[in-house]
This record gives C-alpha cells, sequence and structure tokens, in this order.
C-alpha cells in the first residue's frame, strides 16, 4: 500500500506539524537499531527548510490512532513513512517504499541508495522487506530506544 490517505487528528502529535513520522515496531530490535541509524546518519534538520523527522511505535497513541484512522493500515506490521501534507490528506508509504523514503531523507549516499532502489520493481523490493521482516524478531532482542539522547520532541510517545 503507497499513496494517499487521511492524516490522523493533527492534536495527537502537534509538534509535528508538517514533520515526517517514521511508525516503527516498538517491540522490534531490528526495527529500533534502524531508528538508531537513522538517527545517528541524518543531517541537520533546517537543511533547506526541513522539518526534524520524527519517531513513534506503531504500539504507542500516535501509532494506534494512524492505524485506527487509515483502514488500509490496520493489521500493518511494517515501518510507515508518514508525510502530512499542507492541506489535504498525508502521504503514506509502507514496507520498502517507507525505507526508500527515509533514505531520502537521509540524503548524501543514502539518497543515492534510495534512488537505486527505485529502480527495482516494487514486488522484489518488498520481497526482500517481508523475508527480513519475518525474521526480524529473531534477530535482535528488543531494546528501549532511550529517546532522551536526542531529545523527546522527536518521539511522538
Amino acid at each position: 500500500m503507497a499513496g494517499i490517505v487521511p492524516f490522523p487528528d493533527p492534536a495527537v502529535a502537534p509538534q509535528a506539524a508538517l514533520a515526517p513520522v517514521l511508525l516503527y515496531d516498538g517491540e522490534c530490535g531490528v526495527c529500533a537499531e534502524s531508528v538508531q541509524f537513522v538517527l545517528a546518519h541524518e543531517r541537520p534538520s533546517g537543511r533547506a527548510g526541513r522539518p526534524p523527522l520524527h519517531f513513534a511505535p506503531l504500539q504507542g497513541t500516535f501509532g494506534r490512532t494512524t492505524q485506527a484512522a487509515v483502514t488500509a493500515l490496520q493489521g500493518v506490521d511494517s515501518v510507515v513513512w508518514v508525510q502530512p501534507q499542507r492541506s489535504g490528506p498525508a502521504h503514506m508509504l509502507v514496507k520498502s517504499d517507507a525505507v526508500l523514503a527515509v533514505l531520502h531523507y537521509l540524503g548524501g549516499v543514502w539518497s543515492v541508495l534510495g534512488v537505486l532502489g527505485r529502480g527495482l520493481p516494487r514486488r522484489w523490493r518488498d520481497a526482500l522487506y517481508d523475508a527480513v521482516a519475518r525474521r526480524r524478531l529473531g534477530l535482535r532482542a528488543p531494546r528501549c530506544l532511550l529517546p532522551f539522547v536526542v531529545g523527546p520532541s522527536r518521539f511522538l510517545d
């Protein structure tokens, strides 16, 4: 599922405004390490007026509210890229499309990898994503992300 869908009540995360939000599995060690990777490799916010990326576990208030508000996301057990729009519904991407959005957000060599990844058919990219996702819970132990290290305002709940 990729495309444009309604965004849940912005009052859930007023500090996010138009900032993108990455929803991740908060019970997955690989997912937690992926968030740490993004935090370690992102460029400073403010570049070209870009708002900072926010994070929210699928199991948290923001993640559950988003899934409840968007029929296509109900039951989704995948990373979700949420890009609010100035007007109208937010753009939401899942699976490999969400990963490519993260790579583009990181910029530099990572965005080049994202462009190369877009050259592959989504079916192939999602098959690879699904193969890793099926094994992710056994690959790494879950761990806390310690949001205070980067500022709690980056983590929506």
